[in-house]
């Protein structure tokens, strides 16, 4: 039987390539985007595309609502995001960390809010929230993201534990400098590997978590970055 995937956030980059990817796997696709890159990509896979936000709780609810129509069940989410704001740390106002609280962390919750339920009556489902390499060893170029993924980190392992029993996984990929972003020596020059990473490594480990062979994998955090990050 075909599984079905669900994409948030995911018009261009990792998690559009990610959608390529699972696609090309037998995977039923749905993609929520912001931009209507999303809704035409998935329609361009042969799947269902949904112009909305993830900042929206009614958008998403609604979409998922239409991919239970059209497939009938859910069995893998696949959470990104798009861009919080960044700037020297004490000159980030009150309003942009809030915003970067909504874009990097609550819309990862707001998403589980209603697919729980939904992977609770299934008793399946694996959550892959595309996240970063930042989350341990913090980054001034990008301090909301950081900050609030490592508390996406935190929730993750509370979240994992208790609805494990439900056979709910959830992971969180933890991306270097990947291709999808502009070539920078300052950045290009930090990593072991001596290259960033392609969209087709990411994608790689989604379809590892999302799979059977990623069954035993649940409330961890997967360093994808060519070694740039240091921490054991």
């Amino acid at each position: 039987m075909k599984k079905t995937a669900v994409f948030i956030a995911s018009g261009t980059g990792m998690g559009a390539d990610a959608a390529k990817h699972l696609s090309s796997k037998g995977y039923d696709i749905a993609i929520m985007s912001s931009s209507g890159k999303g809704e035409k990509l998935a329609k361009d896979l042969g799947g269902l595309g949904y112009t909305g936000s993830n900042l929206e709780i009614n958008n998403i609810k609604d979409f998922f609502e239409k991919v239970l129509f059209k497939y009938g069940k859910i069995d893998v989410l696949i959470n990104s995001a798009g861009h919080g704001p960044k700037g020297e740390i004490l000159e980030i106002s009150d309003e942009e960390w809030i915003k970067g609280m909504e874009i990097y962390f609550l819309n990862v919750v707001r998403a589980l809010r209603i697919i729980t339920p939904i992977m609770q009556n299934q008793n399946n489902g694996s959550i892959i929230n595309i996240s970063t390499f930042a989350i341990f060893e913090p980054e001034s170029s990008f301090p909301t993201s950081s900050i609030f993924r490592s508390g996406l980190a935190a929730f993750t392992k509370i979240y994992s534990d208790k609805y494990a029993k439900d056979n709910i996984r959830m992971n969180n990929i933890l991306p270097g400098f990947i291709d999808s972003l502009p070539l920078k020596d300052e950045f290009l020059n930090r990593i072991p590997l001596k290259r960033y990473g392609k969209v087709s490594e990411i994608s790689a480990v989604i379809e590892m978590l999302a799979s059977d062979g990623g069954a035993y994998i649940t409330g961890q955090n997967i360093r994808v970055d060519g070694g740039i990050t240091r921490s054991v």
